[in-house]
């Protein structure tokens, strides 16, 4: 057999072994940034997809009905462009919604977060049993509105409630208090009933205050007032300024006179007290009792805008007394 007649049957040497690739090698290599951004958007995905379908698919929908005359039944609607916004600024109901509304949220913030504020330094005070005490107060914060209101209701009905039998004890003559004008002090009284959620968050606040700060202005001679008014309330600041951006937001979209409407329905919302017909109780008039829907979704898109307008200015007018005690090396 010739040299030429060799069968060659493989390559066993080094250069054959190199020209085969591994299993391990063919794999593209990930770098550690990118597994962080796998985690990271794989984590996050469901809030991401629950965000994009439960707000914003809702609110451009809401956007586009606001363009039409669609009552949610009927198949015979059309395009109206602007013709509800410029029905919605003309519309001496709306205004008058819109103003009770800043009243209440002007004079319904404040309160909260000062009767917030005073229990959270009263709880947080050494006394013994503390912990059931702010069990105790953060407790009706927990109840759901629904419960909240028909307890109200039935404790200022004019004809069995507890505060009318109260009063009848002393001489005095039943009180309509679901009626003008007490209808709007009964609601004030169902929003500081849930300030619980408010003393949570500043007792939190209370608790990140230095303490060394305190001992010094107690050996300096300050008193309890102006310890509390130089350095709690300063350090407190953007608590507050939080605990009033979230309040302004909450206290314009209650739904709270709803509940205490004569008949505690959503068709009830056209019986209410004038005082308590707030500007979310206009967009449920015109949503259910008036079936108008492109109307009251524009009337939505007003509201929105409007909040992140106050937002900004409120943003805007507290920069300059707002104290955040960031750590210097944090920034390094």
């Amino acid at each position: 057999m010739t040299v030429g007649q060799i069968p060659v049957t493989g390559r066993t040497g080094p250069a054959a072994s190199a020209g085969r690739a591994t299993p391990a090698a063919q794999r593209p290599r990930i770098s550690m940034t990118a597994r962080r951004h796998r985690a990271f958007y794989l984590f996050t995905a469901p809030w991401i997809i629950g965000f994009l379908l439960l707000t914003i698919v809702p609110m451009a929908y809401a956007l586009w009905l606001s363009f039409t005359t669609y009552d949610g039944i009927s198949p015979h609607w059309r395009y109206v462009g602007l013709g509800n916004y410029t029905e919605l600024f003309s519309d001496p109901q709306t205004w008058n919604s819109l103003g009770r509304t800043g009243l209440f949220a002007i004079t319904s913030v404040p309160l909260s977060i000062i009767a917030g504020l005073g229990l959270a330094v009263l709880v947080n005070r050494p006394v013994k049993a503390r912990g059931l005490f702010r069990t105790l107060l953060y407790l009706p914060a927990v109840v759901p509105p629904v419960g909240v209101g028909l307890t109200f209701k039935a404790l200022f009905d004019q004809n069995s409630g507890a505060a009318n039998g109260v009063i009848t004890l002393f001489g005095f003559d039943a009180l309509g208090w679901l009626a003008d004008p007490y209808a709007r002090y009964v609601l004030l009284m169902s929003v500081l009933w849930a300030a619980g959620n408010v003393m949570i968050i500043s007792l939190a606040g209370l608790q990140d205050v230095p303490r060394e700060l305190h001992e010094a202005a107690r050996i300096d001679g300050a008193s309890a007032w102006r310890t509390f008014r130089s350095i709690t309330v300063p350090l407190l600041s953007p608590v507050l300024l939080f605990q009033t951006v979230t309040g302004v937001i909450a206290s314009v979209q209650t739904i709270m006179p709803l509940l205490l409407s004569p008949d505690g329905t959503t068709a009830g919302v056209t019986a209410l007290p004038q005082s308590n017909y707030l500007y979310m109780m206009h967009v449920f008039s015109q949503y259910f009792a008036l079936g108008r829907y492109g109307y009251a979704s524009a009337l939505l898109w007003v509201l929105f805008v409007l909040i992140l307008i106050v937002t900004g200015l409120i943003f805007k007018f507290t920069s300059g007394v707002v104290f955040y005690n960031v750590d210097p090396e944090a920034k390094k």
